[in-house]
Parts: structure tokens; sequence; C-alpha cells
């Protein structure tokens, strides 16, 4: 018989920014493949009624509270991970926040706060769980970049956004190389556009919606579940010679 290499049994997953949309989804999705889960985020009674579900459906689950802006936070979650289920195999880099504002009249601190939520929170988490697996000498880091790390969308003054998530893609290919001889892989998923808290109402606006049709093969944007398959593939064995990679889920978005 075939051994399941899309399991997950017996292995810890920590996944960022799953206090909603996409961070809820990526927690369950490992779940059902056996995973034990630390969820963290910054909305506590979110985190407590997401962690009542996973451990519904059989899951070990830990929730975290945690700043991805605070490399304080960042540092101590990562010991308290650790010290609860021992090990962290798997790292699940989901938090992200968007500005849209002209280029010309961002300010400052718009800027800063893009840069340090989507890239500077992603390395410095990526830094304290990967002392961790270096030490175990096995590891899966999934970092949740963007069609927007390949192409800029017209019409969407989100520079800041685009900046970092670009830099997400060169900062995972970056690692990769460097922590290939520890057996850990480091990967990640452009999603095109998802209903999540981010997109607001942006994908039902009529705008939204013709743009799509225009740009994106398959015409509509992405569902739930539809992440589930990279996530899932990025965080097990069947991607063991995998590392270095930007999984684009789009709907052909960035094929033309």
């Amino acid at each position: 018989m075939m051994k399941n290499i899309f399991d997950l049994t017996g292995k810890v997953a920590l996944v960022t920014g799953a206090s909603s949309g996409l961070g809820v989804q990526f927690a369950k999705a490992l779940a059902i493949q056996g995973a034990s889960v630390a969820i963290s985020a910054r909305r506590v009674d979110r985190l407590e009624s997401l962690k009542k579900e996973l451990e519904a459906m059989g899951t070990k689950c830990l929730a975290v509270k945690c700043d991805v802006g605070n490399i304080e936070d960042l540092t101590s979650m990562v010991a308290e991970v650790v010290r609860h289920f021992g090990k962290i195999d798997i790292l699940v880099n989901n938090a992200g926040v968007s500005v849209i504002a002209p280029a010309e009249t961002q300010t400052d601190e718009e800027w800063l706060h893009v840069m340090n939520i989507n890239l500077n929170a992603v390395y410095y988490l990526s830094r304290e769980v990967g002392k961790h697996m270096i030490k175990q000498q096995y590891g899966k880091i999934i970092n949740i970049g963007s069609i927007c790390s390949r192409v800029a969308i017209a019409g969407m003054p989100i520079t800041a956004y685009n900046t970092s998530k670009g830099a997400v893609e060169i900062l995972t290919r970056s690692m990769a190389n460097e922590w290939a001889k520890h057996n850990i892989t480091v990967n990640a998923i452009g999603p095109g556009f998802f209903p999540s808290e981010m997109t607001g109402d942006l994908l039902e606006g009529a705008e939204f919606q013709g743009a799509i049709k225009t740009y994106c093969p398959m015409g509509r944007s992405g569902r739930d579940g539809e992440l589930d398959g990279a996530l899932v593939y990025l965080a097990s064995d069947a991607s063991s010679y995998t590392t270095g990679q930007m999984v684009l889920v789009d709907g052909g978005w960035t094929a033309i």
C-alpha cells in the first residue's frame, strides 16, 4: 500500500494571522492532515473560538496572543510553542496587512507599518523558528506572498504592499538556499484574490469584477479551500525536494 505522503500526523505547525480569513483555513487544512497546530494573532477571542473548533476535530491546539510586529512577542511565542509541543516542524507566515495609498502621498508611518508586518516579521519569525529547525535537522517554512510578488495590479495604489510581497519572494529563495543543508525547505504561496478581511468589499465591486474578467483567465476570485492543496503539499514530505519556490494560486492571472 502506498504511503500517504501528505500525512502530517506527529507534526507541529505554527500559523500566524490565524484569527480570520486564510489563517483560519490554513490551520484547519493542517489539522485535517493530522498536525497539531499552534495558532497566533492579536485577537484572543477569535483564537479561542478557532481553538475550540480544532479541538472538536481531535486536533491538539495551542492559542498564543502575538503581535508579529513586535520582536519580543515573536521570540516569546516561539519559546511557548516549543515548550508546549516540544518542537515546531511547520511554520506558516500568514499574517499581513495592506494600505491603499498613492505612492506620492503615502506616509512614512504607513510604509514602515506594511514593511514591518509583511517583511520584517516574516524574517524575524523564520529566524527564530529556524534555530529550532536547524537543531532538529528538519523543517517546512511556508511564507504567504501574493500575485503582487510578481505583478502590480492596474488601478490599485498599493506600492508598499507590492514591494513587501516582492521582497518575501527573494527572502524565501535566500533562506531556502542557506537552510537546505539542514533539511529545511522554505517555499511561498502566491494567492490571487481570495475573500478575506483585507480584501473586504473589493471583490464585490463592479470595477474589480470587470478587472478580474479581463486579467484572470478563470474570470473569478479564489474560493475557500482552493489554497489548501498548495499548503499541504509544501507542509508535507510530498515536497521534500521542493525549496525556494513560489506556488502561484491565482486562476492564471500571472500566466498572461
